[in-house]
């Protein structure tokens, strides 16, 4: 079943990419991270994922959600399993890759991850952001799958006390998707995620999509 993302905030797509295709990538990203950890970020160096990440299909998939066209500027693997289990809490996704600071009171704090600079975006910002979740394992209910509060992005950014009242007030949908699968994500969406109840990974390509890597003067999205 598709849900239309510009409706709820999120939408499913089943089979979209192969095993085959699953197995080239899983063992393309084999290294990006160790035991233990929970996965990689700066994909978009790793000439697979950018492969992926300009796919005909994804592309598609992001200008369908923006309304207009797509250009892909960060991936992260996220690798949940019995070595690296975590628990995430309710939030919404405003990190943003920016190539430089610049001054502006709607933007920040900043901080430095893995070598790239990021910034806390505003609403109108994120608005032009759609993030591609690509299934490399099946979402089960006992491998910690993402659950997200349906509509909730449709609320701007949210401080912490609408953050509790939005997920006490509304029930929360458990997003599986199978093998292959291709789940899109609201950058404002609430969502979060339990620990695995089992030793089962579930690894996720995690690529974000922008209407444009230009905001406007200074503010340009570095691609990472």
């Amino acid at each position: 079943m598709q849900n239309s993302i510009r409706d709820i905030g999120y939408s499913t797509f089943e089979e979209v990419l192969t095993h085959q295709e699953c197995d080239f990538i899983t063992r393309a990203v084999g290294n990006a991270s160790s035991s233990g950890r929970a996965g990689a970020r700066n994909l978009m160096s790793n000439p697979a994922v950018a492969e992926l990440a300009f796919d005909s299909r994804l592309l598609q998939f992001a200008a369908d959600a923006l309304g207009t066209k797509a250009s892909p500027f960060r991936a992260t693997l996220f690798e949940k399993s019995g070595a690296a289990n975590w628990r995430v809490l309710w939030h919404q996704d405003r990190a943003l890759p920016m190539s430089q600071r610049f001054n502006s009171c709607e933007w920040g704090p900043w901080s430095t991850k893995a070598g790239v600079l990021y910034a806390l975006a505003p609403a109108w910002a994120l608005k032009t952001v759609v993030a591609l979740r690509v299934h490399l394992d099946a979402s089960t209910r006992d491998n910690g799958p993402l659950q997200v509060i349906p509509n909730s992005h449709k609320a701007g950014v949210l401080s912490a006390t609408a953050i509790r009242r939005e997920i006490s007030s509304q029930e929360a949908d458990t997003c599986l998707v199978g093998r292959g699968g291709i789940l899109t994500v609201r950058p404002l969406l609430l969502h979060s995620s339990t620990k695995a109840r089992c030793d089962e990974p579930r690894r996720v390509i995690h690529i974000e999509y922008a209407h444009s890597l230009d905001f406007g003067t200074g503010l340009r999205l570095c691609v990472a």
